[in-house]
């Protein structure tokens, strides 16, 4: 079977999957650049040739092209969900991904923002306007929610309960965040607002909680415009990327600094492994451990 059919088969069952397009792209663009590779270097073509020293060989060669570890971990993630596919299928007998290893990533200190700048990048939109007020819930929910930029743009009307948020996370899976009482305070003043705005506008995308001056689904683009206008308004530090992405490690630790454990931390960013979350844990610096330690001592708790 040729290596590029399987693949069509593969990414349209992505698509009936309801996959998002973003994942699709990866899986289609890594595994193609796979079959160029393994078409100039071994003249192979078909799924069958494919054996895990061929991977191995691929892998090898990225690692030489002094790649990142945690980028070929992600190539290695597409061609493990093609394989799967086509072992589930029956299109070969094993496997060739089970001999394959992920690369040891090295531990990452992530540098997120100060207790100053977030409160400073909060009170950046300021006024009475529609998308005024828009832009000061969207920063409040990314900081007070953790919610990823993608979420943020998906959520709909009928995600907004009254004590929780719902949020379709990555792979459909949902999770509920709180509705904090900051959330509350700028959300109520939005929907007030929002009401009024899409009041006789037929055309609007009124479904999406948040929308655009036309009245249309935000993009992930205007999110990270809005946090880096923001981020260049409190002065942000030069070490620390001012995305929306920051917006949820400082969530993460932050949580962790006033004392929320990492298995609710975990369930309230989605994550699939707790290992995941540790991850925040360990990009705390040495304050952030004394801090914890100081309110939680058992003398001090007794």
């Amino acid at each position: 079977m040729l290596l590029e059919d399987v693949l069509k088969e593969f990414l349209f069952d992505c698509k009936l999957r309801r996959l998002s397009e973003r994942t699709i792209k990866g899986y289609k663009n890594n595994n193609l650049a796979f079959f160029r590779y393994i078409n100039s270097e071994f003249n192979i073509i078909e799924l069958e040739d494919v054996k895990y020293t061929i991977i191995q060989d691929y892998i090898n060669f990225l690692s030489g092209k002094k790649l990142k570890e945690t980028y070929i971990n992600g190539i290695i993630k597409c061609f493990r969900a093609l394989f799967k596919y086509c072992y589930d299928e029956g299109y070969i007998n094993r496997n060739p991904m089970d001999k394959i290893k992920f690369q040891k990533q090295p531990i990452t200190i992530t540098k997120t923002f100060s207790d100053e700048e977030v409160s400073e990048m909060v009170m950046f939109y300021k006024g009475n306007r529609f998308l005024d007020i828009r832009n000061k819930l969207i920063m409040v929910l990314l900081f007070d929610s953790g919610i990823r930029n993608s979420e943020l743009c998906g959520l709909k009307m009928t995600d907004i309960q009254e004590t929780h948020i719902n949020i379709m996370g990555k792979g459909k899976k949902q999770r509920y965040v709180p509705i904090t009482p900051t959330i509350n305070k700028y959300l109520i003043k939005y929907l007030r607002v929002r009401e009024q705005y899409i009041k006789d506008k037929n055309k609007y995308e009124t479904e999406y909680l948040l929308l655009s001056q036309k009245g249309r689904k935000l993009t992930i683009e205007t999110i990270e415009r809005l946090v880096v206008e923001a981020g260049l308004y409190a002065g942000v530090r030069s070490e620390v990327r001012i995305s929306p992405h920051t917006c949820r490690h400082y969530y993460a630790q932050a949580q962790l600094r006033n004392g929320c454990d990492l298995y609710t931390l975990s369930k309230l960013l989605g994550h699939s492994n707790i290992n995941i979350t540790k991850i925040y844990l360990q990009s705390m610096n040495e304050d952030g451990f004394l801090e914890i330690a100081t309110r939680t001592t058992p003398l001090s708790n007794l």
